[in-house]
Protein backbone atom coordinates (compact mmCIF):
# COMPACT_ATOMS: atom_id res chain seq x y z
CA UNK A 1 0.00 0.00 0.00
CA UNK A 2 1.10 3.46 -0.81
CA UNK A 3 1.96 6.08 1.45
CA UNK A 4 -0.91 7.92 0.33
CA UNK A 5 -3.87 5.54 0.67
CA UNK A 6 -2.05 4.56 4.35
CA UNK A 7 -2.59 8.36 4.97
CA UNK A 8 -6.19 8.31 3.49
CA UNK A 9 -6.86 5.25 5.31
CA UNK A 10 -6.13 6.67 8.20
CA UNK A 11 -8.00 9.62 7.98
CA UNK A 12 -10.77 7.69 7.21
CA UNK A 13 -10.92 5.79 10.50
CA UNK A 14 -10.07 8.99 12.76
CA UNK A 15 -12.97 10.94 11.69
CA UNK A 16 -15.09 11.82 14.65
CA UNK A 17 -18.21 13.07 11.84
CA UNK A 18 -21.21 10.75 11.81
CA UNK A 19 -20.43 7.99 8.97
CA UNK A 20 -23.07 8.72 5.99
CA UNK A 21 -25.96 5.54 7.10
CA UNK A 22 -25.49 3.48 4.05
CA UNK A 23 -29.42 1.82 4.60
CA UNK A 24 -31.42 5.09 4.41
CA UNK A 25 -34.34 2.58 5.77
CA UNK A 26 -32.54 2.46 9.36
CA UNK A 27 -34.44 4.71 11.53
CA UNK A 28 -31.07 6.42 12.39
CA UNK A 29 -30.28 7.64 8.91
CA UNK A 30 -33.61 9.48 8.91
CA UNK A 31 -32.43 11.48 11.70
CA UNK A 32 -29.11 11.83 10.17
CA UNK A 33 -30.93 13.21 7.09
CA UNK A 34 -33.40 15.92 9.00
CA UNK A 35 -30.19 16.97 10.82
CA UNK A 36 -28.74 17.74 7.13
CA UNK A 37 -31.66 19.04 5.58
CA UNK A 38 -32.11 21.65 8.78
CA UNK A 39 -28.61 23.24 7.51
CA UNK A 40 -30.16 24.33 4.77
CA UNK A 41 -32.68 27.10 4.58
CA UNK A 42 -34.97 28.19 1.77
CA UNK A 43 -35.26 31.35 3.79
CA UNK A 44 -33.22 33.26 1.47
CA UNK A 45 -34.34 32.48 -1.77
CA UNK A 46 -33.75 34.71 -4.61
CA UNK A 47 -36.75 36.05 -7.22
CA UNK A 48 -36.61 34.64 -10.77
CA UNK A 49 -34.87 37.57 -12.32
CA UNK A 50 -31.93 36.75 -9.86
CA UNK A 51 -32.13 33.71 -10.74
CA UNK A 52 -32.12 33.56 -14.40
CA UNK A 53 -29.09 36.03 -14.11
CA UNK A 54 -27.09 34.18 -11.78
CA UNK A 55 -27.19 31.20 -13.71
CA UNK A 56 -26.16 32.90 -16.68
CA UNK A 57 -23.64 34.59 -15.33
CA UNK A 58 -22.08 30.86 -14.12
CA UNK A 59 -22.73 29.12 -17.46
CA UNK A 60 -20.58 32.59 -19.23
CA UNK A 61 -18.13 31.63 -16.68
CA UNK A 62 -17.94 28.42 -17.01
CA UNK A 63 -17.99 28.57 -21.00
CA UNK A 64 -14.62 30.60 -20.26
CA UNK A 65 -12.99 28.53 -18.55
CA UNK A 66 -13.50 25.39 -20.92
CA UNK A 67 -12.52 27.51 -23.95
CA UNK A 68 -8.99 28.19 -21.89
CA UNK A 69 -8.44 24.43 -21.05
CA UNK A 70 -9.30 23.06 -24.69
CA UNK A 71 -7.28 23.64 -27.93
CA UNK A 72 -8.51 26.40 -29.80
CA UNK A 73 -9.79 24.98 -32.86
CA UNK A 74 -7.85 26.78 -35.50
CA UNK A 75 -9.37 27.19 -38.88
CA UNK A 76 -6.47 24.47 -40.14
CA UNK A 77 -8.61 22.05 -37.71
CA UNK A 78 -12.26 22.89 -38.38
CA UNK A 79 -11.53 22.31 -42.66
CA UNK A 80 -10.14 19.14 -41.42
CA UNK A 81 -13.01 17.89 -40.17
CA UNK A 82 -15.30 19.25 -42.23
CA UNK A 83 -12.89 17.63 -45.28
CA UNK A 84 -13.15 14.38 -43.28
CA UNK A 85 -16.98 15.12 -42.62
CA UNK A 86 -17.61 15.36 -46.60
CA UNK A 87 -15.71 12.50 -47.69
CA UNK A 88 -16.56 10.13 -45.42
CA UNK A 89 -19.99 11.02 -44.90
CA UNK A 90 -21.21 7.43 -43.48
CA UNK A 91 -19.01 7.62 -40.35
CA UNK A 92 -20.48 8.72 -37.57
CA UNK A 93 -18.96 12.12 -36.84
CA UNK A 94 -17.73 11.35 -32.98
CA UNK A 95 -15.37 8.59 -34.41
CA UNK A 96 -14.57 11.22 -37.27
CA UNK A 97 -13.31 13.65 -34.77
CA UNK A 98 -11.72 11.45 -32.74
CA UNK A 99 -9.49 10.11 -35.21
CA UNK A 100 -8.59 14.05 -36.05
CA UNK A 101 -7.94 14.61 -32.25
CA UNK A 102 -5.40 11.65 -32.20
CA UNK A 103 -4.17 12.01 -35.79
CA UNK A 104 -3.06 15.69 -34.49
CA UNK A 105 -1.60 14.02 -31.48
CA UNK A 106 0.11 11.25 -33.63
CA UNK A 107 1.74 13.60 -35.79
CA UNK A 108 3.84 15.41 -33.16
CA UNK A 109 5.14 12.55 -31.82
CA UNK A 110 8.51 11.24 -33.88
CA UNK A 111 7.05 7.43 -34.51
CA UNK A 112 6.53 5.59 -37.61
CA UNK A 113 3.42 6.03 -39.72
CA UNK A 114 2.39 2.17 -38.89
CA UNK A 115 2.36 3.63 -35.18
CA UNK A 116 0.55 6.67 -35.62
CA UNK A 117 -1.82 5.24 -37.53
CA UNK A 118 -2.62 2.42 -34.93
CA UNK A 119 -2.39 5.21 -31.94
CA UNK A 120 -5.12 7.32 -33.82
CA UNK A 121 -7.44 4.29 -34.29
CA UNK A 122 -6.49 2.42 -30.93
CA UNK A 123 -9.22 4.21 -28.34
CA UNK A 124 -12.21 3.88 -30.55
CA UNK A 125 -11.49 0.13 -31.01
CA UNK A 126 -10.80 -1.81 -27.70
CA UNK A 127 -11.71 -5.06 -28.56
CA UNK A 128 -8.88 -5.04 -31.28
CA UNK A 129 -5.30 -5.73 -30.24
CA UNK A 130 -2.38 -3.42 -31.06
CA UNK A 131 -1.03 -6.35 -33.25
CA UNK A 132 -3.84 -6.82 -34.98
CA UNK A 133 -4.37 -3.29 -36.18
CA UNK A 134 -0.67 -3.21 -36.95
CA UNK A 135 -1.45 -5.78 -39.56
CA UNK A 136 -4.33 -3.74 -40.94
CA UNK A 137 -2.14 -0.32 -41.03
CA UNK A 138 0.69 -2.11 -43.09
CA UNK A 139 -1.00 -1.64 -46.32
CA UNK A 140 -1.50 2.03 -45.70
CA UNK A 141 1.82 2.59 -43.77
CA UNK A 142 4.02 0.66 -46.43
CA UNK A 143 1.87 1.89 -49.43
CA UNK A 144 3.23 4.57 -51.96
CA UNK A 145 1.93 7.64 -51.03
CA UNK A 146 -1.02 9.32 -53.00
CA UNK A 147 -2.37 5.81 -54.66
CA UNK A 148 -5.42 5.59 -52.37
CA UNK A 149 -9.12 6.21 -53.67
CA UNK A 150 -10.70 7.29 -50.47
CA UNK A 151 -14.36 7.74 -52.47
CA UNK A 152 -15.11 4.27 -52.74
CA UNK A 153 -14.92 3.81 -49.26
CA UNK A 154 -16.19 6.91 -47.97
CA UNK A 155 -19.76 6.35 -48.98
CA UNK A 156 -20.41 3.16 -47.20
CA UNK A 157 -22.83 3.37 -44.59
CA UNK A 158 -20.90 2.80 -41.43
CA UNK A 159 -23.67 0.34 -39.45
CA UNK A 160 -23.55 -1.91 -42.68
CA UNK A 161 -19.84 -2.59 -42.39
CA UNK A 162 -18.78 -5.83 -40.81
CA UNK A 163 -16.17 -5.04 -37.80
CA UNK A 164 -13.27 -5.83 -40.02
CA UNK A 165 -14.48 -3.43 -42.35
CA UNK A 166 -14.83 -1.01 -39.78
CA UNK A 167 -11.47 -1.46 -38.50
CA UNK A 168 -9.84 -0.37 -42.42
CA UNK A 169 -12.10 2.08 -42.96
CA UNK A 170 -11.23 3.90 -39.94
CA UNK A 171 -7.24 3.21 -40.71
CA UNK A 172 -8.22 4.68 -44.34
CA UNK A 173 -9.63 7.64 -42.80
CA UNK A 174 -6.36 7.88 -40.24
CA UNK A 175 -4.45 7.86 -43.40
CA UNK A 176 -6.04 10.47 -45.21
CA UNK A 177 -6.13 12.73 -41.43
CA UNK A 178 -2.52 12.04 -41.02
CA UNK A 179 -1.83 12.89 -44.77
CA UNK A 180 -4.01 16.35 -44.91
CA UNK A 181 -2.20 17.47 -41.38
CA UNK A 182 0.68 16.44 -43.23
CA UNK A 183 0.31 18.98 -46.11
CA UNK A 184 -1.10 21.17 -44.12
CA UNK A 185 1.73 21.58 -42.14
CA UNK A 186 4.19 21.57 -45.39
CA UNK A 187 2.55 24.43 -46.66
CA UNK A 188 3.23 26.93 -43.38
Amino acid sequence: MSQAQGELLEALWQTEDDCYPWNPAEPEAQDYLADLEAGFSLDACQTEAEITSGSQTLFNRLHQCWTSLTPSDSSGSASLKRSLAERFSGVPSSWLDAIANQAQQALSMDISLADQLVLCVRPLLPNWTEDDLFVFARPWAYAMRGNQDFGAIGSVEWSELSPIEQVRLSLAIAHYTLTQLEEASEDN
